[in-house]
């Protein structure tokens, strides 16, 4: 059983763009986004996945995630009541990657920073533009975000 351990974070500035290593468009839906458990479809670039995640335990669920054809992915999205739209940009620091997303649409203007962990525990680098952390804040799940914008709060 895979388990996902993570942190989301607010940002304070707009410093770690001067620290990008790639960014990628992303098309997500959601086909269950019940709190006890979600199924995500997901176009990244040009490869799809499905990813099934369980009910939160502070920063940490279950989750499984599978990549499938795009074209597969596409259709799924189809089915999904609203697409989240998102460019992820990837910042390396001391061995560990942020995953700063900057969501368009209805959720234009939010700009959020992950990072997994190996444990709830564990330390992480906290650059300058790190700002307040909102992992216990559901506004802020991509879930959640799917149906309630950024833009309607």
């Amino acid at each position: 059983m895979a388990i996902e351990i993570e942190r989301k974070f607010l940002l304070n500035n707009q410093h770690w763009r001067e620290q990008v290593s790639r960014s990628t468009r992303i098309a997500q839906g959601y086909l269950n986004a019940e709190p006890s458990r979600t199924v995500r479809v997901r176009v990244k670039g040009d490869s799809g996945f499905i990813t099934i995640k369980g009910k939160n335990e502070g920063i940490s669920r279950v989750e499984f995630e599978y990549e499938i054809p795009a074209a597969d992915a596409l259709e799924l999205l189809k089915l999904c009541p609203n697409v989240l739209d998102k460019t992820r940009h990837l910042v390396n620091i001391d061995g560990h990657t942020f995953e700063i997303d900057e969501f368009h649409g209805l959720n234009n203007g939010l700009i959020v920073a992950e990072i997994e962990l190996a444990s709830e525990n564990a330390s992480y680098p906290q650059p300058d533009w790190l700002g307040p952390e909102v992992s216990g804040d559901v506004r802020y799940y991509n879930s959640a975000l799917s149906e309630k914008p950024f833009s309607s709060w």
